[in-house]
Order: structure tokens, then C-alpha cells, then sequence
């Protein structure tokens, strides 16, 4: 499905037209996957339009950048304003939100230290990434014969443009087969992540899901997710996950950005459970749908395009303070 135009992209520190935000075919990224990027949600609340953990996700960014060596030329507070503006200026709703850095156009060979640093942020409107009914019917998936790289060859921890050569490889051929996402191992070969989200297993009420060490991103959502678990009482493992944990599992889902929540149904045609939506990821879902739909903001992850609704939500959240104490 082709990306749907948007009026503007803010780039380099100034907002630009779509069909004008160009890169010079000799730029080091494209030669290099000199890239490094951030994939973010807005909502629409019933509170106003609203970017989920925009500030975690600019500084998960900075963080990819400095792996490698890269100085962001704006601060995160210049990034978040930008964001803010781009979406009021594309009259943006619901939305996905796409920063990238990349070394541009300078010297060619594998050292890129004198190659500028370019900044582009860009936002259109993107549904489910998994399909539109994923939420409710899950998703059948597969374990990839593609592994992750190792954590010392190329830092998973990096949102990285390289780390997705690896996921593209993954990506094709679940698809080949039938598949809607495929799931990778590690070098060691224990459970990983998806071509592009982390991975949850529930077994007898608990959630589990791989550690850092087993080659995977930092996933935003994945770090919500285990807040909203835990105070929901439900336990939370993060441990070496063997292959074969997943066919036995109770429940399992995926998390991102672009996929949300996903519940998956089955497994190398395996069925998960009774092959629908269980509890617990139904449990964690509603949790995620009061903030991101309701606007209900305790964490206060949500920063509002609009500054009346910020208000209001700054108000909402200290009446709910004072009426826990």
C-alpha cells in the first residue's frame, strides 16, 4: 500500500513539501545503511490528538546514534516541537510518525565521520500493521530460518537501518509462505523478536518475554506493556525463551509501534491455546485502549498536539493524584 501523501516533512530544521524532500543519490546511508530511525503512534483521544511516549522514543533515538558514533545537530526538545508542528501543519489525526537521521551526502567509503548529519521527520496516516482484524482474530506466524545477528556484530539495542536488512530477509519469507510475520532466534538459538516487534508468552498466568541478551530492540510498547502487566498483578519473567516454549504457551502476542498489540493464533501452524484471544492479552489490550483511545494518562505517556487538551489532561491527572492519596 503506497504511503498516503501528507501536505509537508520537516527537514533539516525547516518544513519543506513532500514531493521536495529529496537526498542526494550519493548520500552514505543509501551506499552504508548509515540510518537510524524511530517509529511513533498519535492517537486520537477522546482527550485530542496525541503522540504515545514521544520523549522515549526521541531519546531511544539519540541513544541508536550515539552506538554509532553519531551527534544529533538538534536537541530532543527541538525534535519534540517539530513533531508537534508537523502534525498540527499536516492537519494530522490518528497518525504514524517517522524520524530519521542518516549521514548525507559527503565522502564515500565505509568511514563516515565527515559526512553530514541529517534530520528528517515525517508523518502519515497508517492503519494496523498486521491487518485490520488482527487485533480481534490474532495472526498466524512462523519461526524464521533467518537468526538475529549477534548483539557484538551489529547492537540490536541500535534502531538501526542495517539491523532491517536482517528483518526484511525474515519478513519475505513468512510472506512466501502464508505467514502474516515470522519470528527469529538468537545466535544461541532461543526465541528472539519478530522482523519488526518483541514477542510475549503467557503460561500458567505468567508473562514472559526475551531479555535485551537475546538480541532484541528495546521496544517502547514492550516497556508498556510490562508496566501495564505488573499493575495488573500479573507476573512478568524476562528470561532465555527456548524454541520450543512457544507451542506450549497459553497465550502469545506481539508488540511495536506499527503492530500495537497483536495477538498471534498460531505458530508454525501450531495452534496458541484455543487459537483466539486470551485473557491476558485481552487484559493488557483494554489497558493500552484506555490510554490510547480514552486518554486516560496515570504515566502521563501521552503528549497532546493540542495545548488545550494537554491542560486538561495535566488537570484530570492531578485530580486523580490527590484522589489515590
Amino acid at each position: 500500500m503506497p504511503i498516503p501523501k501528507t501536505r509537508t516533512i520537516w527537514m533539516n530544521g525547516r518544513f519543506v513539501p513532500w514531493e521536495k524532500a529529496h537526498v542526494h543519490v550519493l548520500s552514505h546511508a543509501l551506499h552504508y545503511a548509515s540510518s537510524w530511525f524511530e517509529g511513533i503512534r498519535a492517537y486520537a483521544t477522546k482527550r485530542g490528538i496525541a503522540v504515545f511516549r514521544l520523549q522515549d522514543h526521541l531519546r531511544r533515538l539519540q541513544d541508536s546514534c550515539k552506538m554509532y558514533a553519531v551527534e544529533l545537530p538538534y536537541t530532543l526538545e527541538e525534535l519534540e516541537r517539530a513533531t508537534l508542528e508537523l502534525l498540527r501543519r499536516n492537519r494530522l489525526g490518528a497518525c504514524y510518525i517517522r524520524p530519521l537521521v542518516f549521514r548525507g551526502y559527503g565522502e564515500m567509503g565505509v568511514l563516515p565521520l565527515n559526512c553530514p548529519v541529517e534530520v528528517v521527520i515525517a508523518a502519515w496516516q497508517w492503519g494496523r500493521y498486521l491487518g485490520e482484524d488482527s487485533a480481534e482474530r490474532g495472526v498466524d506466524i512462523c519461526v524464521s530460518s533467518w537468526t538475529r545477528p549477534s548483539n557484538n556484530a551489529l547492537p540490536a539495542m541500535a534502531k538501526a537501518a542495517a539491523n532491517y536488512l536482517n528483518s526484511q530477509l525474515v519478513k519475505i519469507e513468512a510472506a512466501r509462505h502464508g505467514y502474516a510475520e515470522g519470528l527469529t532466534l538468537d545466535e544461541h538459538g532461543n526465541l528472539s523478536e519478530g522482523s519488526g516487534e518483541n514477542v510475549f508468552l503467557v503460561r500458567d498466568g505468567t508473562l514472559y518475554t526475551p531479555p535485551l541478551a537475546a538480541s532484541i530492540l528495546p521496544g517502547i510498547t514492550r516497556a508498556t506493556v510490562v508496566e501495564l502487566a505488573r499493575d495488573e498483578g500479573i507476573p512478568v519473567v524476562e528470561q532465555i525463551i527456548p524454541r520450543a516454549m512457544l507451542y506450549v504457551a497459553d497465550e502469545v502476542f506481539l508488540t511495536g509501534t506499527a503492530a500495537e498489540i497483536t495477538p498471534v493464533r498460531s505458530i508454525d501452524r501450531i495452534a496458541i491455546g484455543s487459537g483466539t484471544v486470551g485473557p491476558v492479552t485481552r487484559a493488557i489490550m483494554e489497558r493500552f485502549a484506555r490510554i490510547t483511545r480514552d486518554g486516560e494518562d496515570p504515566y502521563q505517556w501521552l503528549t497532546f498536539v493540542n495545548k488545550s487538551s494537554a491542560r486538561a489532561s495535566k488537570r484530570t491527572r492531578s485530580s486523580q493524584t490527590v484522589n489515590s492519596k
